[in-house]
């Protein structure tokens, strides 16, 4: 099985299930560049506007990203805005992929960049737009699509006759970054964070003009469709949802895979290709804003939206992530919790108080604090639902959520008795933290942890005041801690926490790699 809370490689290997579409050519090239791409793929032609939406209807494409957005909706709506304003719209490719459980996006781009561009391209000349932007996260994929942009000719530079200008965003490796007002943010120079307001990309996004905005994956399946036409396109996977998903496959397993397959393959089938467990306690469906199904559902669901969400789980960002029998549920579901917690943009309630309540409130429960510690977790989740600036509350409420609903077995011995008896053996990956002496990018992990000395603390609280995004008063009156890095957006009040302390029992440390965080945080008198 996968080393604990070990971070996924940037190009997971990658396995083919029936004929490829997007996989198309992985099998002779490492990267497909410009001239192996054109040998694989064949040239695209250019489809005006109407056509390339009903292209997009005929083979129900919806985005990849997670959301699920009808792509033909978008196209559409982008362009009615841009003649009604009498504006030149812009097109970004969201390839930020910024959740520690998710690669198929960079799998695309550091081996098939020039599909994705096919498909932004595609789309940008069918719109009339002038701007392409590709926004990413990591030195692999920066360095792969500037290599993409080389190999076209595509710049940022006023060239006359030329129809646009292309140009590349780096965003930080954050779980809010690749949401996509954050990505918009980011493009027009601001920091890679929601802004705390929603607006529509299609009306006013880069630069304030109409903005079409998708997954790189989303672009892909539309190169892809543009080459095969509709019928021959949806001959593959199930009539509802046809063509083929990208998977990103770890957690329990053998090794983390990408997987390319047709919609309708059983769940089981993909998992046993990964090497998961036999009988896997449960999935989580859908990456971090996802869902647990339990170890039935996961028996008999297929892969597609409608099949995961018939038992309760979801496609989401094409993340799966089985765990076995050896480890607590509830103490994984922690510990994603506490990241959760710690991802978030410090904008809003929800976000801010809401999401470090959760997670502690899930932490209390697995200290014994019983059935008034269930019914508190349910009400702080409760209340955060549907109230946030972005969608970051409610995903990671969902995830939450799901994990009460999936392993109610466990929840019982948690509640009712002693626990379940199993250590959390940290399988699902989170980031590794940052290396002294490196300078993170904004709003990652700084690398440091709040760690108190127990002998000295003395249940002031002064502490929680300064940051209650990491640091809440327990049932107990000791403070309790997110049971993750300091982000850096953070870092400067953990630092003035640790200076009020009264009691000197504060202190920020550095976050070994690798180290395995404890399923709960550990009071004076806890258990006793």
């Amino acid at each position: 099985m996968n080393a604990r809370n070990a971070p996924l490689p940037d190009v997971p290997h990658v396995i083919t299930v029936g004929l490829p579409h997007l996989t198309s050519g992985f099998d002779t090239a490492a990267r497909l560049d410009l001239a192996t791409h054109l040998k694989v793929h064949g040239p695209l032609a250019p489809v005006p506007g109407d056509r390339l939406a009903a292209l997009a209807e005929d083979i129900s494409l919806l985005g990849r990203g997670g959301a699920g957005f009808p792509f033909a909706g978008k196209l559409r709506a982008v362009a009615k805005a841009a003649a009604r304003r009498g504006l030149r719209p812009v097109v970004v490719v969201n390839a930020s992929e910024g959740e520690p459980a998710c690669r198929k996006d960079s799998v695309l781009v550091n081996r098939a960049p020039h599909l994705v561009l096919d498909g932004a391209l595609l789309a940008a000349e069918a719109l009339g737009a002038h701007t392409l932007v590709v926004a990413v996260t990591r030195d692999s994929t920066e360095a792969s699509m500037r290599d993409a942009f080389d190999e076209r000719g595509l710049t940022d530079r006023r060239i006359r006759n030329r129809g646009i200008r292309a140009r590349i965003v780096r965003t930080p490796e954050r779980m809010v970054s690749g949401e996509a007002s954050a990505v918009i943010r980011a493009v027009n120079g601001g920091p890679a964070l929601p802004p705390g307001r929603r607006e529509r990309a299609a009306e006013s996004g880069v630069a304030g003009a109409p903005t079409l905005l998708s997954n790189a994956e989303t672009f892909a399946q539309l190169a892809v469709a543009a080459r095969l036409g509709p019928r021959r396109y949806t001959r593959t996977g199930v009539p509802d949802e046809p063509g083929t998903v990208l998977l990103t496959l770890s957690g329990a397993v053998a090794r983390p895979l990408v997987v390319e397959a047709p919609s309708g393959v059983p769940l089981g089938y993909v998992l046993r290709l990964a090497g998961a467990p036999p009988l896997p306690q449960g999935v989580l469906t859908g990456g971090y804003h996802g869902s647990w199904i339990d170890a039935y559902a996961a028996h008999d669901a297929a892969v597609s939206r409608a099949s995961l969400a018939s038992f309760g789980g979801a496609l989401g960002a094409g993340a799966l992530l089985p765990i076995g029998p050896e480890t607590c549920p509830l103490g994984e579901t922690l510990r994603v919790a506490n990241w959760l917690a710690a991802e978030s943009a410090g904008q809003c309630g929800p976000c801010r108080l809401g999401l470090p309540a959760a997670a502690g409130g899930l932490s209390d429960v697995l200290e014994g604090g019983g059935q008034a510690a269930l019914e508190a977790l349910r009400e702080v989740t409760q209340a955060a639902k549907g109230r946030g600036a972005c969608k970051h509350p409610d995903g990671s409420v969902r995830f939450l959520l799901s994990a009460l609903n999936a392993f109610t077995d466990d929840l019982a011995a948690h509640v009712l008795g002693p626990g379940c008896g199993r250590p959390t053996s940290a399988v699902l990956p989170l980031p590794a933290p940052a290396r002294r002496g490196t300078h993170p990018t904004e709003g990652a992990p700084s690398g440091e942890k709040l760690e108190v000395d127990w002998t000295l603390c003395q249940g002031h609280g002064l502490c929680a005041d300064v940051v209650p995004e990491l640091i809440r008063m327990g049932h107990d009156g000791y403070p309790a801690f997110a049971d993750a890095s300091v982000p850096l957006h953070l870092h400067d009040r953990a630092r003035r926490a640790v200076r009020r302390c009264p009691a000197l029992a504060l202190r920020l440390e550095e976050s070994p790699a690798g180290r395995a965080p404890a399923a709960s945080p550990q009071a004076p008198g806890a258990g006793q």
